[in-house]
Protein backbone atom coordinates (compact mmCIF):
# COMPACT_ATOMS: atom_id res chain seq x y z
CA UNK A 1 0.00 0.00 0.00
CA UNK A 2 2.78 2.35 1.04
CA UNK A 3 4.58 2.05 -2.44
CA UNK A 4 1.29 3.17 -4.38
CA UNK A 5 0.17 5.85 -2.17
CA UNK A 6 3.79 6.93 -2.63
CA UNK A 7 2.86 7.07 -6.92
CA UNK A 8 -0.11 8.74 -6.19
CA UNK A 9 1.63 11.55 -4.11
CA UNK A 10 4.28 11.55 -6.70
CA UNK A 11 1.48 12.13 -9.62
CA UNK A 12 -0.27 15.12 -7.33
CA UNK A 13 2.92 16.29 -6.92
CA UNK A 14 4.09 16.55 -10.52
CA UNK A 15 0.85 17.90 -11.27
CA UNK A 16 1.60 20.63 -8.75
CA UNK A 17 4.70 21.07 -10.25
CA UNK A 18 3.58 21.46 -13.49
CA UNK A 19 0.54 23.64 -12.75
CA UNK A 20 2.92 26.32 -11.24
CA UNK A 21 5.26 25.74 -14.06
CA UNK A 22 2.39 26.89 -16.22
CA UNK A 23 1.43 29.69 -13.77
CA UNK A 24 4.99 30.86 -13.43
CA UNK A 25 5.63 30.76 -16.87
CA UNK A 26 2.48 32.58 -17.59
CA UNK A 27 3.81 35.05 -15.03
CA UNK A 28 7.00 35.12 -16.89
CA UNK A 29 5.52 36.31 -19.67
CA UNK A 30 2.97 38.88 -18.33
CA UNK A 31 5.90 40.18 -16.53
CA UNK A 32 8.00 40.13 -19.93
CA UNK A 33 5.03 42.10 -21.52
CA UNK A 34 4.85 44.89 -19.61
CA UNK A 35 8.47 44.76 -17.95
CA UNK A 36 9.33 47.68 -20.28
CA UNK A 37 6.32 49.94 -19.85
CA UNK A 38 6.63 49.53 -16.16
CA UNK A 39 10.43 50.61 -15.85
CA UNK A 40 9.71 53.39 -18.26
CA UNK A 41 6.41 54.48 -15.65
CA UNK A 42 8.80 53.98 -12.41
CA UNK A 43 11.39 55.61 -13.98
CA UNK A 44 9.87 58.77 -14.85
CA UNK A 45 7.88 59.03 -11.70
CA UNK A 46 4.50 57.86 -13.21
CA UNK A 47 4.32 54.82 -10.91
CA UNK A 48 2.07 52.09 -12.51
CA UNK A 49 1.06 48.65 -10.75
CA UNK A 50 1.20 45.40 -12.58
CA UNK A 51 -2.45 45.20 -11.97
CA UNK A 52 -3.37 48.03 -13.69
CA UNK A 53 -1.35 47.31 -16.66
CA UNK A 54 -2.65 43.96 -16.87
CA UNK A 55 -6.26 45.08 -16.78
CA UNK A 56 -5.40 47.48 -19.61
CA UNK A 57 -4.41 44.47 -21.56
CA UNK A 58 -7.36 42.81 -20.06
CA UNK A 59 -9.93 45.89 -21.71
CA UNK A 60 -7.95 46.46 -24.72
CA UNK A 61 -6.70 49.94 -23.80
CA UNK A 62 -2.78 50.17 -25.21
CA UNK A 63 -1.15 50.71 -21.98
CA UNK A 64 2.21 52.49 -23.72
CA UNK A 65 -0.26 55.31 -24.90
CA UNK A 66 -1.82 55.45 -21.46
CA UNK A 67 1.57 55.35 -19.76
CA UNK A 68 2.85 57.85 -21.85
CA UNK A 69 0.50 60.49 -21.40
CA UNK A 70 0.64 59.58 -17.76
CA UNK A 71 4.20 60.19 -17.74
CA UNK A 72 3.67 63.48 -19.38
CA UNK A 73 1.03 64.75 -17.16
CA UNK A 74 3.40 63.96 -14.07
CA UNK A 75 6.29 65.66 -15.50
CA UNK A 76 4.32 68.51 -15.68
CA UNK A 77 3.31 68.56 -12.44
CA UNK A 78 -0.21 66.86 -12.45
CA UNK A 79 0.62 63.92 -9.94
CA UNK A 80 -3.40 63.03 -9.18
CA UNK A 81 -4.10 62.11 -13.15
CA UNK A 82 -5.00 58.06 -12.35
CA UNK A 83 -5.02 55.62 -15.62
CA UNK A 84 -8.66 55.18 -15.12
CA UNK A 85 -9.07 58.74 -16.14
CA UNK A 86 -7.13 58.03 -19.06
CA UNK A 87 -8.58 54.86 -19.82
CA UNK A 88 -12.18 56.58 -19.77
CA UNK A 89 -11.12 58.92 -22.54
CA UNK A 90 -10.04 56.05 -24.79
CA UNK A 91 -12.90 53.86 -24.19
CA UNK A 92 -15.36 56.30 -25.69
CA UNK A 93 -14.27 56.61 -29.24
CA UNK A 94 -10.78 54.27 -28.73
CA UNK A 95 -9.04 56.60 -30.44
CA UNK A 96 -5.49 57.63 -28.52
CA UNK A 97 -5.85 61.10 -30.21
CA UNK A 98 -8.96 61.97 -27.40
CA UNK A 99 -6.53 60.86 -24.68
CA UNK A 100 -3.36 63.17 -25.95
CA UNK A 101 -5.65 66.12 -26.62
CA UNK A 102 -7.28 66.03 -23.37
CA UNK A 103 -3.77 65.75 -21.53
CA UNK A 104 -2.15 68.43 -23.38
CA UNK A 105 -4.70 70.95 -22.84
CA UNK A 106 -4.88 70.05 -19.20
CA UNK A 107 -1.09 70.81 -18.72
CA UNK A 108 -1.24 74.03 -20.37
CA UNK A 109 -4.27 74.97 -17.94
CA UNK A 110 -2.23 73.79 -15.00
CA UNK A 111 0.87 75.72 -16.14
CA UNK A 112 -1.37 78.72 -16.40
CA UNK A 113 -2.96 78.26 -13.00
CA UNK A 114 -6.27 77.91 -14.97
CA UNK A 115 -8.60 75.79 -12.65
CA UNK A 116 -10.02 72.82 -14.97
CA UNK A 117 -10.46 69.29 -14.64
CA UNK A 118 -9.40 66.42 -16.31
CA UNK A 119 -13.18 65.48 -16.35
CA UNK A 120 -14.31 68.92 -17.68
CA UNK A 121 -12.15 69.03 -20.56
CA UNK A 122 -13.06 65.39 -21.56
CA UNK A 123 -16.63 65.89 -21.70
CA UNK A 124 -16.01 69.50 -23.87
CA UNK A 125 -13.91 67.84 -25.95
CA UNK A 126 -16.50 64.63 -26.55
CA UNK A 127 -19.37 67.01 -27.17
CA UNK A 128 -17.23 68.83 -30.45
CA UNK A 129 -15.54 71.19 -28.25
CA UNK A 130 -11.44 72.16 -29.19
CA UNK A 131 -10.05 72.20 -26.22
CA UNK A 132 -6.60 73.35 -26.87
CA UNK A 133 -8.34 76.97 -28.21
CA UNK A 134 -10.39 76.43 -24.80
CA UNK A 135 -7.28 76.92 -22.60
CA UNK A 136 -5.22 79.02 -24.49
CA UNK A 137 -8.55 81.60 -24.78
CA UNK A 138 -9.00 81.02 -20.98
CA UNK A 139 -5.20 81.60 -20.74
CA UNK A 140 -5.41 85.17 -22.35
CA UNK A 141 -8.40 86.58 -20.81
CA UNK A 142 -6.96 85.61 -17.74
CA UNK A 143 -3.71 87.57 -18.68
CA UNK A 144 -6.01 90.38 -19.87
CA UNK A 145 -8.10 90.74 -16.55
CA UNK A 146 -11.10 89.71 -18.77
CA UNK A 147 -14.31 88.12 -16.97
CA UNK A 148 -14.33 84.92 -18.96
CA UNK A 149 -15.53 81.68 -17.25
CA UNK A 150 -15.33 77.77 -18.14
CA UNK A 151 -19.21 77.64 -19.08
CA UNK A 152 -19.08 80.62 -21.09
CA UNK A 153 -15.64 79.85 -22.74
CA UNK A 154 -17.57 76.18 -23.21
CA UNK A 155 -20.83 77.58 -24.63
CA UNK A 156 -18.69 80.24 -27.10
CA UNK A 157 -17.13 77.20 -28.43
CA UNK A 158 -19.82 74.80 -28.68
CA UNK A 159 -22.12 77.49 -30.34
CA UNK A 160 -19.65 77.60 -33.32
CA UNK A 161 -17.33 80.77 -32.51
CA UNK A 162 -13.57 80.82 -32.21
CA UNK A 163 -13.53 81.47 -28.89
CA UNK A 164 -9.52 82.47 -28.92
CA UNK A 165 -10.05 84.61 -32.23
CA UNK A 166 -12.69 86.44 -29.75
CA UNK A 167 -10.67 86.87 -26.62
CA UNK A 168 -7.85 88.03 -29.17
CA UNK A 169 -9.90 90.97 -30.94
CA UNK A 170 -11.51 92.15 -27.52
CA UNK A 171 -7.73 92.63 -26.61
CA UNK A 172 -6.53 94.07 -29.49
CA UNK A 173 -9.58 95.33 -31.65
CA UNK A 174 -10.01 94.37 -35.38
CA UNK A 175 -10.41 96.61 -38.42
CA UNK A 176 -13.49 95.47 -40.58
CA UNK A 177 -14.16 97.40 -44.69
CA UNK A 178 -16.99 98.36 -45.17
CA UNK A 179 -17.90 97.65 -48.17
CA UNK A 180 -15.30 94.42 -47.74
CA UNK A 181 -13.74 92.83 -51.17
CA UNK A 182 -15.83 90.08 -51.38
CA UNK A 183 -19.17 92.50 -51.52
CA UNK A 184 -18.40 93.08 -54.90
CA UNK A 185 -17.60 96.74 -55.28
CA UNK A 186 -14.80 98.54 -53.24
CA UNK A 187 -17.26 101.90 -52.16
CA UNK A 188 -20.30 102.35 -50.59
CA UNK A 189 -22.94 104.46 -53.21
CA UNK A 190 -24.94 107.57 -51.56
CA UNK A 191 -26.86 110.69 -52.84
CA UNK A 192 -26.88 113.81 -51.05
CA UNK A 193 -29.35 116.31 -50.99
CA UNK A 194 -28.22 118.47 -54.08
CA UNK A 195 -28.21 115.51 -56.37
CA UNK A 196 -24.47 114.86 -56.29
CA UNK A 197 -23.33 111.17 -56.38
CA UNK A 198 -20.90 110.53 -54.08
CA UNK A 199 -18.62 107.47 -53.20
CA UNK A 200 -17.20 106.85 -49.98
CA UNK A 201 -15.08 103.69 -47.67
CA UNK A 202 -14.92 103.38 -44.22
CA UNK A 203 -13.37 101.00 -41.64
CA UNK A 204 -14.97 99.57 -38.76
CA UNK A 205 -13.17 98.83 -35.95
CA UNK A 206 -14.17 96.19 -33.67
CA UNK A 207 -13.59 95.08 -30.30
CA UNK A 208 -15.71 91.56 -29.27
CA UNK A 209 -18.33 91.54 -27.23
CA UNK A 210 -18.17 88.06 -24.58
CA UNK A 211 -21.43 88.43 -23.54
CA UNK A 212 -23.26 88.31 -26.78
CA UNK A 213 -20.76 85.92 -28.39
CA UNK A 214 -23.29 82.97 -28.23
CA UNK A 215 -26.53 84.91 -29.06
CA UNK A 216 -25.10 87.86 -31.08
CA UNK A 217 -24.90 88.71 -34.90
CA UNK A 218 -22.14 88.40 -36.72
CA UNK A 219 -19.43 90.65 -38.58
CA UNK A 220 -21.77 91.28 -41.58
CA UNK A 221 -24.55 92.78 -39.41
CA UNK A 222 -21.80 95.55 -38.31
CA UNK A 223 -20.94 95.69 -41.96
CA UNK A 224 -24.22 96.05 -43.52
CA UNK A 225 -25.87 98.42 -40.83
CA UNK A 226 -22.35 100.80 -40.70
CA UNK A 227 -22.89 101.02 -44.67
CA UNK A 228 -26.79 101.48 -44.41
CA UNK A 229 -25.94 104.16 -41.92
CA UNK A 230 -23.81 106.12 -44.07
CA UNK A 231 -25.45 106.06 -46.83
CA UNK A 232 -28.35 107.61 -44.64
CA UNK A 233 -26.32 109.98 -43.32
CA UNK A 234 -24.84 111.25 -46.72
CA UNK A 235 -28.83 111.59 -47.82
CA UNK A 236 -29.82 113.62 -44.82
CA UNK A 237 -26.51 115.91 -46.07
CA UNK A 238 -27.93 118.99 -47.80
CA UNK A 239 -25.03 119.20 -50.27
CA UNK A 240 -22.12 117.01 -51.43
CA UNK A 241 -19.81 119.97 -49.68
CA UNK A 242 -21.12 119.25 -46.49
CA UNK A 243 -19.68 115.78 -46.60
CA UNK A 244 -16.04 116.32 -48.41
CA UNK A 245 -15.60 118.86 -45.83
CA UNK A 246 -16.44 116.92 -42.56
CA UNK A 247 -16.66 113.88 -43.34
CA UNK A 248 -16.05 112.76 -39.50
CA UNK A 249 -20.03 114.24 -39.12
CA UNK A 250 -20.80 111.34 -41.03
CA UNK A 251 -18.90 108.29 -38.67
CA UNK A 252 -20.12 110.58 -35.48
CA UNK A 253 -23.58 110.55 -36.50
CA UNK A 254 -23.60 106.86 -37.59
CA UNK A 255 -21.50 105.66 -34.56
CA UNK A 256 -24.08 107.72 -32.18
CA UNK A 257 -26.60 105.42 -33.60
CA UNK A 258 -26.06 102.17 -31.63
CA UNK A 259 -25.18 100.02 -35.03
CA UNK A 260 -23.52 97.40 -32.64
CA UNK A 261 -26.99 96.38 -30.09
CA UNK A 262 -27.84 92.62 -30.42
CA UNK A 263 -23.80 91.65 -32.05
CA UNK A 264 -21.80 90.22 -31.25
CA UNK A 265 -19.00 92.54 -31.14
CA UNK A 266 -18.73 96.36 -29.79
CA UNK A 267 -17.80 99.25 -32.24
CA UNK A 268 -14.65 101.41 -31.32
CA UNK A 269 -14.66 104.21 -33.92
CA UNK A 270 -15.86 104.05 -37.37
CA UNK A 271 -13.65 106.41 -39.68
CA UNK A 272 -13.46 107.38 -43.09
CA UNK A 273 -11.14 106.09 -45.23
CA UNK A 274 -12.00 107.94 -48.67
CA UNK A 275 -15.01 109.71 -50.11
CA UNK A 276 -15.42 111.19 -53.60
CA UNK A 277 -17.24 112.41 -56.14
CA UNK A 278 -18.77 109.74 -58.22
CA UNK A 279 -17.04 110.20 -62.14
CA UNK A 280 -14.91 112.91 -60.92
CA UNK A 281 -12.07 111.00 -58.94
CA UNK A 282 -8.91 112.16 -61.34
CA UNK A 283 -10.42 115.62 -61.86
CA UNK A 284 -8.43 118.60 -60.13
CA UNK A 285 -10.83 121.28 -59.63
CA UNK A 286 -13.80 119.11 -58.95
CA UNK A 287 -16.16 121.91 -58.22
CA UNK A 288 -15.94 123.78 -61.63
CA UNK A 289 -16.17 120.80 -63.17
CA UNK A 290 -19.63 119.92 -61.00
CA UNK A 291 -20.57 123.68 -61.98
CA UNK A 292 -20.32 123.12 -65.72
CA UNK A 293 -22.50 120.27 -65.69
CA UNK A 294 -24.98 121.46 -63.50
CA UNK A 295 -25.30 124.59 -65.96
CA UNK A 296 -25.34 122.32 -68.94
CA UNK A 297 -28.16 120.25 -67.20
CA UNK A 298 -30.06 123.54 -66.57
CA UNK A 299 -29.57 124.52 -70.03
CA UNK A 300 -30.93 121.40 -71.24
CA UNK A 301 -33.87 121.68 -69.11
CA UNK A 302 -34.80 124.97 -69.58
CA UNK A 303 -34.40 124.24 -73.46
CA UNK A 304 -36.77 121.48 -73.03
CA UNK A 305 -39.32 123.58 -71.00
CA UNK A 306 -39.44 126.35 -73.94
CA UNK A 307 -39.29 124.02 -76.36
CA UNK A 308 -42.43 122.02 -74.51
CA UNK A 309 -44.00 126.04 -74.33
CA UNK A 310 -43.53 126.56 -78.18
CA UNK A 311 -45.21 123.82 -78.81
CA UNK A 312 -48.14 124.54 -76.25
CA UNK A 313 -48.56 127.75 -77.80
CA UNK A 314 -48.22 126.25 -81.58
CA UNK A 315 -51.44 123.78 -80.84
CA UNK A 316 -53.33 126.88 -79.10
CA UNK A 317 -52.92 128.77 -81.87
CA UNK A 318 -54.38 125.73 -84.26
CA UNK A 319 -57.04 125.27 -81.83
CA UNK A 320 -58.21 128.91 -82.02
CA UNK A 321 -57.41 128.64 -86.55
CA UNK A 322 -60.05 126.09 -85.23
CA UNK A 323 -62.66 127.74 -83.48
CA UNK A 324 -62.45 130.68 -86.29
CA UNK A 325 -63.68 128.39 -88.71
CA UNK A 326 -66.17 127.35 -86.63
CA UNK A 327 -67.81 130.58 -85.71
CA UNK A 328 -67.42 131.65 -89.20
CA UNK A 329 -69.03 128.53 -90.41
CA UNK A 330 -72.15 129.82 -87.73
CA UNK A 331 -72.45 132.92 -88.80
CA UNK A 332 -72.80 131.50 -92.84
CA UNK A 333 -75.35 129.42 -91.34
CA UNK A 334 -77.35 132.59 -89.43
CA UNK A 335 -77.17 134.46 -92.67
CA UNK A 336 -78.53 131.19 -94.53
CA UNK A 337 -81.43 131.73 -91.79
CA UNK A 338 -82.05 135.31 -93.09
CA UNK A 339 -84.23 134.77 -96.46
CA UNK A 340 -86.22 131.54 -94.98
CA UNK A 341 -86.92 134.22 -92.22
CA UNK A 342 -88.21 136.92 -94.85
CA UNK A 343 -90.14 134.64 -96.84
CA UNK A 344 -91.85 133.05 -93.54
CA UNK A 345 -92.45 136.49 -92.56
CA UNK A 346 -94.59 137.68 -96.15
CA UNK A 347 -96.53 134.58 -95.87
CA UNK A 348 -97.70 135.15 -92.46
CA UNK A 349 -98.53 138.97 -93.28
CA UNK A 350 -96.12 139.79 -90.44
CA UNK A 351 -93.88 142.15 -93.07
CA UNK A 352 -95.10 144.00 -96.60
CA UNK A 353 -93.61 144.99 -99.69
CA UNK A 354 -92.72 148.37 -98.53
CA UNK A 355 -91.03 146.71 -95.36
CA UNK A 356 -88.98 144.65 -97.54
CA UNK A 357 -87.69 148.11 -99.37
CA UNK A 358 -86.93 149.84 -97.10
CA UNK A 359 -84.72 147.20 -95.42
CA UNK A 360 -83.16 147.40 -98.55
CA UNK A 361 -82.74 150.87 -98.75
CA UNK A 362 -81.28 150.70 -95.35
CA UNK A 363 -78.92 148.07 -96.22
CA UNK A 364 -78.06 150.08 -99.40
CA UNK A 365 -77.58 153.22 -97.20
CA UNK A 366 -75.15 151.60 -94.65
CA UNK A 367 -73.37 150.00 -97.45
CA UNK A 368 -72.64 153.27 -98.81
CA UNK A 369 -71.51 154.27 -95.86
CA UNK A 370 -69.48 151.62 -95.48
CA UNK A 371 -67.58 152.73 -98.62
CA UNK A 372 -66.93 155.93 -98.04
CA UNK A 373 -66.00 155.26 -94.75
CA UNK A 374 -63.49 152.61 -95.95
CA UNK A 375 -62.34 155.04 -98.79
CA UNK A 376 -61.66 157.92 -96.23
CA UNK A 377 -59.50 155.75 -93.93
CA UNK A 378 -57.42 154.94 -97.56
CA UNK A 379 -56.98 158.47 -97.97
CA UNK A 380 -55.64 159.50 -94.88
CA UNK A 381 -53.37 156.66 -95.21
CA UNK A 382 -52.27 158.15 -98.27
Amino acid sequence: MEPIMLAEMGKITVGILVVLSIVALVFILVIGRFVNIWIQALSSGARVSFFDLIGMWLRKVPAQMVVTARISAVQAGLEDLSTRELESAFLVRKDPVDVMTCVNALIIAFKANIPITFTELQAHHFAGGQVIKLVQAMIAAHRAKIALTLDVSRAIDLAGRDILDAVQTTVKPKIIDCPTQEAGTAMLDAVARDGIRLLIRARVTVRSNIAQLVRGATEETIIARVGQGIVSAIGSSDTYKDVLENPDRISRKVLESGLDAQTAFEIVSIDIADVSVASVRDVANVGALLETERAEADKQMRQAEAEGRAAMARAREQEMKALVQENQAKVVLAEAEVPRAMAEAFRSGNMGIMDYYRMKNIKSDTDMRDSIGRGGQEDTKE
